[in-house]
């Protein structure tokens, strides 16, 4: 299989611009929120993303090439890999964060670097996490059913991806359905254009042109700041002090469910991967996520990277190993050269968001196309916790754009406020908290049921059971302006999940097939 192919190009701006979305929520989130100076992002934080970024998506392509040279194919298409777009948000606002509002009200003199550590610790511990969950997750693989996997993923393409970027294409639709139809026609038509053109290269370059037109480009002022070359610079003596520090076993609570929630999503990519045809081992890949995070803390970046979901999309795009080196590149030259702001500036994620609204498309499609047909029921119930996670994120965005900033309304008078509407938003705040096991254990325990395998579905029921004892699913504290899990047991679910687990057990005995049901 050869480094590269043409359509490895549409893959590369795919997932080029997936990866910038997440460099440009770092900046804006660490420049306005945490308040970081520029020399700490650009010195620091985004020289280390670039060292993970190129070492994980060289590694990627490295292992699809020797796929190919070992089943003898050409269209084995690479791991897709990025940034942890959830754990992003959650090392900001429940770590980071609060560590520097904790060093501010003690009247530290560095309140920046205190939090900047904080976030080095979480993801330095989501890295082992991942690292040494890659020797068990082989396991659980195999004993979890592909509509349990598949419909997790399903779930959150179809929410956080595609109705996302569908909100942004109707906000903008000149820009937003006019590249819609250029996917439409190259990836779902089939066609492609005369003189061989990539679709995707037509579709972004389109939506530049228009962006600029209709006035949505260039995207704010100027930047201002100079370019220049950041090479990565080892922070392990900032590491060690976070790791000393006495506030680090506080973080736990974060570092904990993000670095599973890390290992089962990358897990559920390669099964992904392996339903598009491309049957990737699993120690290795996971192996490689974790040492890709353990790099990034190490060189400054405070956030963990994953395998991202997407691989049936960039195969079907026909990428296959040039679009992730061309991906790790171009990631290494704009976090170490400082021209992030001004690809921002100049490119506005409206041109290329057509290509990851598809992607979406396609992650939920697979997990009924991939599936037996008698699990389709299995797959819905599955997608269900993804969508109520996303409409929770919406509940809350909607909060506290309503709300006055300086008034936190987080609290159990917001419980009482949306049941007067008839909206049971604590169900959704549950949900939400650990909505990646919750899912795949749902779809689990369905697909067992409709197997008539209902010892299998009681242990399901179990594993629900504990990890609700363990307060790693459904227990949810109050923040300032969100919910956050809180690790602590919650008791009311155990013992729901415990009694179905009952019901199943029983049912060998109590009931007994309808012979007449469709």
């Amino acid at each position: 299989m050869k480094w590269f192919v043409r359509a490895d190009i549409d893959g590369f701006f795919g997932l080029a611009l997936d990866n910038l979305v997440q460099l440009l929520v770092i900046v804006g989130l660490c420049s306005h929120v945490l308040g970081f100076s520029d020399d700490l992002i650009y010195r620091h934080i985004l020289p280390g993303a670039a060292v993970s970024l190129l070492v994980g998506n060289l590694y990627y392509a490295y292992q699809a090439k020797q796929l190919a040279a070992l089943t003898g194919r050409d269209d084995i298409c690479a791991l897709p890999y990025g940034i942890n777009t959830v754990s992003l948000f959650a090392h900001i606002f429940l770590v980071m964060l609060p560590a520097k509002m904790v060093a501010v009200a003690a009247g530290a003199a560095n309140p920046d670097i205190i939090a900047w550590q904080a976030g080095l610790l979480a993801c330095f511990g989501s890295g082992l996490i991942e690292l040494f969950g890659s020797f068990v997750a082989e396991r659980l693989r195999k004993a979890t059913p592909r509509a349990a996997l598949l419909s997790t993923l399903s779930g959150i393409a179809l929410t956080f991806i595609s109705l996302g970027f569908l909100f942004r294409t109707y906000a903008h639709p000149v820009v937003g359905l006019v590249t819609l139809a250029v996917i439409l026609l190259v990836y779902f038509g089939k066609l492609k254009f005369r003189g061989n053109i990539p679709g995707g290269l037509v579709a972004v370059l389109l939506g530049v042109l228009l962006s600029w037109i209709m006035g949505l480009a260039p995207v704010g002022i100027k930047p201002e700041n100079d370019l220049g070359l950041f090479l990565p610079i080892p922070v392990v003596g900032d590491l060690w002090a976070a790791l000393a520090s006495p506030q680090s076993l506080t973080y736990l609570s974060v570092i904990i469910p993000m670095g599973l929630f890390n290992v089962i999503g990358s897990l559920q990519n390669i099964e992904s991967a392996e339903a598009a045809g491309d049957s990737f081992p699993t120690r290795p890949s996971l192996m490689a996520n974790g040492i890709g995070t353990l790099a990034a803390c190490v060189f400054g970046s405070c956030f963990p990277t994953t395998i991202y979901i997407g691989h049936p999309g960039w195969k079907a795009m026909g990428a296959r190993v040039g679009y992730s080196i061309m991906n790790g590149a171009f990631m290494t030259v704009i976090c170490l050269t400082g021209s992030l702001s001004y690809i921002a500036w100049a490119v506005p994620i409206d041109a290329g968001m057509a290509i990851v609204l598809w992607i979406g498309i396609v992650i939920a499609a697979q997990a009924f196309q991939e599936t037996p047909k008698s699990h389709a029921p299995a797959v819905v119930l599955g997608l269900l916790p993804g969508i109520a996670a996303w409409g929770a994120f919406m509940a809350k965005s909607g909060v506290r754009a309503a709300s006055d900033a300086n008034q936190s309304v987080f609290n159990n008078d917001l419980i009482s406020r949306f049941q007067m509407a008839d909206i049971w938003i604590h169900g959704a705040f549950a949900l939400e908290q650990g909505f990646i096991f919750t899912a795949m254990i749902l779809a689990a325990m369905t697909v067992a049921v409709i197997e008539r395998q209902f010892i299998n579905a009681a242990l399901w029921s179990g594993a629900a059971s504990l990890l609700s004892a363990s307060g790693l699913i459904h227990s949810y504290r109050w923040t300032a302006s969100d919910t956050a899990l809180s690790l602590t047991p919650a008791w009311e679910w155990a013992m729901a999940y415990a009694l179905m687990g009952v019901v199943f057990f029983l049912a060998k005995w109590l009931c007994v097939a309808d012979k007449a049901a469709h």
